[in-house]
């Protein structure tokens, strides 16, 4: 005779354990001076592609790298911050985006294609950028046409990384980039 499955060695109630969260980790304190230097950092940042995003009328292009900002100004440390990331990852999603629109069209399962081959390419590159994403599904469904994949996307993602350079370093608590490849 078998016997019975206990509750606890389910497999419904492992999966679900796996969910638990813990205790909040400690939260760093904040600098005045670094608060600016990521607020001055983020404001030039985003200005500057703003503009491309104006001048080349995709202001979809914005979210995308507000995304960006938020992880190169406000988390460099963490690895998808890290310039290789950022510039790939745009470049990647960007080249994948128009490929598969200019390729397959725009419809709702060429978006979901477009960022699904963007992630695959992120991932197989070490280019893991989350605002790619965004960047590939903006390539499909804004229509884009190869010139996006350099102008706006990658001046972009490099001047953003520019300008974080020039600014993380200024606060001696920061250090950025960790590693450029």
């Amino acid at each position: 005779m078998e016997k019975a499955v206990s509750k606890k060695d389910s497999f419904i109630f492992k999966y679900l354990n796996r969910m638990k969260a813990g205790k909040c980790c400690t939260k760093p304190k904040l600098c005045i001076y670094q608060l600016t230097i990521t607020t001055l950092g983020s404001f030039i940042g985003i200005s500057f592609v703003a503009f491309l995003s104006a001048y080349y009328n995709i202001y979809l292009l914005l979210p995308s790298f507000g995304a960006t900002a938020v992880l190169i100004y406000a988390a460099c440390q963490v690895p998808m911050a890290q310039p290789r990331n950022v510039i790939g990852g745009h470049f990647f999603s960007a080249l994948m985006g128009v490929s598969i629109y200019q390729l397959l069209g725009n419809d709702w399962w060429t978006i979901s294609l477009g960022v699904t081959l963007a992630i695959l390419l992120m991932t197989l590159t070490h280019t893991l950028h989350p605002p790619g994403g965004a960047t590939a599904f903006i390539a499909v469904f804004t229509e884009q046409n190869y010139s996006f994949i350099f102008s706006p996307v990658l001046i972009g993602a490099v001047s953003l990384v520019i300008i974080a350079v020039l600014v993380n370093n200024l606060s001696s608590k920061c250090k950025y980039p960790l590693h450029w490849l």
